[in-house]
């Protein structure tokens, strides 16, 4: 005679039954849209906070989110922002509630994407397993947040959330036009078949839409006529000022915005050599650089450290672009790092060393680009609000710039936010304000004044010239046009 099973055997059975997928069921477009939408969201999920916790981010949410791998963009994004946004409450409430089983932490992100469309979001369409287990505990859930509600002296869930005021800045959506491949009033008239669009007022080709205008799939962008790039960030090569013809260097290019904005400002001709030491980067770099048409970029696999300013490759380069890898916290508005944990719970010990270490990497490649003998101008510039990795590296410098030639110039005038004053000469530099500008960008433009002797540079006219000293005159016309110093000729006797 077979033995009976135990009858918590049989009740778990029972229970795992209630919210197993029916085979024979089939979902609707909605329900299956859904469903797929929360795994695509608890995959970006996962990975953006197994990237937050260990501080190497294998991307911003936004680069998760719409990358190839991701199908519904839209209802990913929203779940992933939303799911942040109330990440505390939902861990308070569930482990309130002792609802992680050890079977279901394995995918306990994807029990926070239901557990928030359970609570605070959408539970009509809750369809599959995890769905349903969700759903048999709703309310111990519900139970759990009314419990926590009352302890925190809170109304509202809302009550709950406090988040950065960050978190209700809206961007504008900017959009620089290529004009390697399109000229901005054909541009402009296209957009305006579908969106509000004008023009920056300081940056050409720089186009102003709404907030949260989804361009990413418009035919302007997938053909390359249009790059998605922020005003901060457009700014940069603009400050650079490279002409038509000149050799410039883009020191760490990916993922390739700036240098094409490079390549557009010199109207396709000269050369630019764009570095970038890590591999997956490159090649998306060397996409970007395809897609945009600029023949006159080569794409160089190679850490910028490594370039020889002696070698004869080397000789001709006039200006260099420097925006090294930062912490980007200027950025959060994009990159949404306000949602995170870690940017909640303020700096950490491990986040100071990463600054210190980011700061030193960030001197060394500015020192080396300042000891290219004919260069003429250098851009610095990061999208850090932190004065460790602008101000400090700046200041840093300063004194090896000197000995080079070279002077900090003011970078756009008219802009009103400057450096922090921590020096002499800070009101040279250029902030954008995270706050009133809806990111935080850092800018500095060195530019030699005076080439040394030993140098030897090359002159404007291809060959070599000696340079009059800051204290000495030229004699001679034709020099004093090269070197862009007043003449005056010598009286007669």
């Amino acid at each position: 005679m077979p033995r009976r099973k135990p009858i918590s055997s049989r009740k778990t059975q029972k229970t795992e039954k209630n919210y197993a997928e029916p085979v024979n069921k089939r979902r609707t477009n909605a329900e299956r849209s859904a469903y797929f939408a929360r795994r695509e969201a608890a995959k970006v999920l996962r990975s953006t906070l197994q990237g937050d916790a260990r501080q190497r981010a294998v991307g911003s949410i936004k680069s998760l989110v719409y990358s190839p791998s991701i199908r519904n963009k839209k209802a990913t994004f929203a779940l992933v922002c939303e799911t942040l946004k109330h990440l505390s409450v939902i861990k308070n409430v569930l482990d309130d509630a002792n609802v992680l089983s050890a079977k279901w932490k394995r995918q306990k992100e994807l029990i926070y994407i239901i557990t928030y469309d359970t609570l605070f979001g959408q539970e009509g369409t809750l369809t599959g397993d995890a769905e349903r287990y969700v759903m048999l505990k709703k309310d111990a859930l519900q139970s759990a947040l009314s419990h926590i509600l009352s302890r925190n002296g809170a109304k509202e869930v809302k009550d709950l959330v406090v988040l950065d005021k960050i978190s209700d800045l809206q961007k504008p959506r900017f959009a620089r036009v290529n004009t390697l491949k399109m000229d901005t009033e054909s541009v402009i008239s296209e957009l305006r078949k579908q969106y509000k669009v004008k023009k920056d007022d300081m940056i050409p080709d720089l186009l102003i839409l709404q907030p949260r205008t989804d361009l990413h799939n418009h035919p302007l962008i997938v053909n390359g006529s249009v790059f998605l790039q922020g005003k901060g960030s457009s700014m940069v090569a603009v400050a650079l000022g490279p002409e038509p013809g000149w050799e410039v260097i883009d020191a760490c290019a990916a993922p390739g915005n700036k240098t094409l904005h490079l390549a557009a400002l010199m109207k396709g001709r000269g050369k630019i050599i764009a570095c970038e030491r890590d591999e997956k980067r490159v090649k998306r770099l060397k996409g970007n650089v395809i897609l945009s048409g600029a023949l006159n970029v080569k794409v160089k696999h190679e850490d910028f450290l490594n370039l020889n300013p002696s070698d004869p490759s080397c000789a001709k380069i006039r200006a260099i672009l420097l925006d090294p890898s930062c912490s980007g916290s200027g950025t959060v508005v994009d990159r949404l790092d306000h949602l995170l944990p870690s940017y909640r719970a303020g700096q950490s010990d491990d986040e100071i060393k990463r600054l210190k270490k980011l700061a030193g990497f960030q001197k060394r490649v500015l020192e080396h680009a300042l000891s290219f003998p004919a260069v003429e101008r250098i851009v610095y510039s990061t999208c850090s609000i932190h004065q460790i990795e602008n101000e400090d590296i700046i200041n840093s410098v300063l004194h090896l710039a000197s000995s080079h030639g070279f002077q900090l110039e003011t970078v756009f005038p008219q802009w009103p936010r400057r450096g922090l004053p921590t020096f002499d000469g800070s009101e040279h530099l250029l902030r954008t304000d995270i706050v009133e500008d809806k990111e935080g960008f850092f800018i500095a433009l060195f530019v030699r004044k005076i080439f040394q002797h030993s140098e030897d540079p090359v002159g404007v006219l291809g060959k070599k010239v000696k340079v009059a000293s800051k204290f000495r005159k030229p004699s001679n016309i034709f020099v004093a046009k090269m070197l862009k110093v007043p003449f005056k000729p010598r009286k007669k006797l």
